[in-house]
């Protein structure tokens, strides 16, 4: 009980991080590059992976070695690309909306899941599936009438990161978590850095602060995160992850300014609930087919 009371605490920690990670990411991207933002940041975050891997076990040689070396460089570069695309939705669409819109990623994980990992969706999953993605489609019209554009920009940072998602899954039949998260580090920085210099700007003596805190969030927040998966399973950390989207939505409203329609609440409802039960209906899957015993061998057949 202690080891899930920790869980959770971990959980909520990182959430509470991320949410201020967010507000920083949205106030920067308003003033600078989302590329240069995401360069700085990630430099940040390739160093704390460097240091978590040269401590764990076996050091960086051992973190370094991959069976999947291809894909673990995609993974980092994924990520890389999905933060500069967060940060320009926060600034183009807003904080709240953005949040609502990256919470059906579960739904997307879950279609993608099929092609791409071979799993199968039964009936139940694929029902919350449809039910999710027409919550999101109140999302992405919040007056009721028309489509904006712009909310494209989250709409294709949660397909990403969704893309994101299934790639790990892969790397983790064959690599360590530690593996993974060296390799996320490391790729990104190396991808983003190729091209962040183009986008370099000298900052306001006032926004080096900033940087530093978002430097600070970026790399707690995952590390929270990590802690917190060591003793929880994804059933069990990620309803608290949606509270993400009530602390947008209060950051967004109070300090940025925005505004949340019915179409937005309502549609978010719909879609953390789908996601909520797709997660926890997987758990339960998997759960049953580890119970299941393993089919008799044909030598053993008679």
């Amino acid at each position: 009980m202690t080891s899930k009371r920790n869980g959770y605490i971990f959980v909520l920690l990182a959430i509470v991080i991320f949410s201020i990670q967010d507000a920083i990411s949205k106030h920067l991207g308003g003033l600078y590059s989302p590329v240069f933002i995401t360069m700085i940041r990630y430099w940040a975050f390739a160093a704390f992976a460097i240091a978590l891997a040269a401590r764990s076990r076996g050091g960086l040689a051992v973190a370094a070695r991959t069976r999947r070396p291809a894909l673990q460089i995609l993974r980092g570069v994924l990520l890389a690309f999905q933060i500069v695309v967060v940060i320009t939705s926060f600034s183009v669409v807003g904080l709240a909306h953005s949040q609502a819109i990256f919470s059906a990623g579960p739904l997307f994980v879950a279609l993608l899941s099929m092609p791409l990992l071979g799993e199968r969706v039964g009936w139940r999953r694929w029902t919350a599936i449809v039910i999710g993605l027409l919550g999101v489609l109140l999302i992405l019209k919040p007056d009721g009438t028309s489509f904006d554009l712009r909310f494209l920009i989250p709409l294709s940072s949660a397909l990403i990161f969704s893309i994101y998602v299934i790639s790990t899954r892969l790397v983790s039949r064959d690599d360590s978590s530690m593996t993974s998260f060296f390799y996320t580090g490391v790729a990104g920085a190396v991808a983003i850095t190729a091209v962040g210099p183009f986008y370099w700007t000298t900052l306001a003596p006032q926004d080096w602060a900033w940087m530093l805190l978002l430097c600070i969030t970026g790399t707690s927040s995952r590390f929270f995160l990590i802690k917190a998966y060591e003793l929880l399973d994804a059933a069990e950390a990620q309803p608290l992850t949606y509270l993400q989207l009530v602390f947008a939505s209060i950051i967004g409203v109070s300090i940025f300014g925005e505004t949340l329609n019915p179409n937005m609440i309502i549609g978010s409802v719909i879609v953390v609930c789908a996601g909520i039960f797709t997660v926890w209906r997987e758990s339960v899957v998997a759960r049953r087919n580890a119970k299941a015993p393993e089919p008799p061998s044909s030598q053993t057949l008679t």
